[in-house]
């Protein structure tokens, strides 16, 4: 792009400012500001993605989707399946990155409300802590319930993926002990970087704004 070339940005806060370029230099690019405009792109049902980190370049890929897909905010998660173990500062650069990927999704699908990535933490911690949804589920392919069955839905929704192969038998019981409701997405299996995707659209389309 170049000066006087028209854009649309935003600080992640709502809303997005109609700008046009003024400067364009190696250290930075300054624009004008030419108006605010108070629009939102979120939607009504609040879904936050728990999703247990997947290897290479599977979770970029959830993140990059789930934010396409309107989620509200996503927590990495270690669980004793996770194919991949992050700790200490190669956690917090993961981190770091994940954010970014999250922001280059917001440019592109045109949010500008930002979906924090939360600090990594194991399962077991994470359900030590309070949680404020109206409704908690697990993706669980051995489940009774089908998604569709889970509502009507709204307000903030929690929605717990595995890792590739899966929770461990106690993890599951723990995980249903702490109100997570299992439900399946129709009998076919699908892959931890499809499945919570999946589940997104689909929540989106019964109770959210598709």
């Amino acid at each position: 792009m170049k000066v006087g070339d028209e854009v649309v940005i935003f600080d992640g806060s709502g809303g997005e400012y109609h700008a046009a370029i003024r400067t364009v230099e190696r250290a930075g690019v300054r624009v004008r500001i030419d108006a605010f405009e108070p629009i939102e792109h979120e939607s009504q049902l609040r879904v936050g993605l728990v999703q247990v980190v997947s290897a290479g370049e599977r979770m970029e890929f959830t993140l990059q989707k789930a934010v396409e897909l309107g989620v509200a905010w996503i927590q990495p998660l270690m669980a004793r399946r996770a194919k991949v173990r992050l700790e200490g500062d190669r956690a917090e650069r993961r981190l770091v990155h994940w954010q970014r990927v999250v922001i280059s999704a917001c440019e592109q699908s045109g949010r500008n409300r930002i979906p924090a990535v939360r600090p990594l933490t194991d399962l077991p911690d994470w359900l030590a802590h309070a949680s404020t949804a109206t409704r908690r589920l697990v993706l669980d392919p051995r489940a009774e319930r089908k998604l569709s069955q889970a509502g009507p839905l709204s307000g903030e929704i929690e929605l717990l993926a595995g890792a590739e192969s899966g929770f461990e038998v106690e993890e599951l019981a723990l995980v249903i002990h702490h109100g997570f409701m299992p439900v399946r997405l129709g009998p076919r299996v699908l892959r931890t970087e499809t499945a919570g995707l999946a589940a997104l659209a689909a929540l989106q389309a019964l109770w959210g704004d598709f």
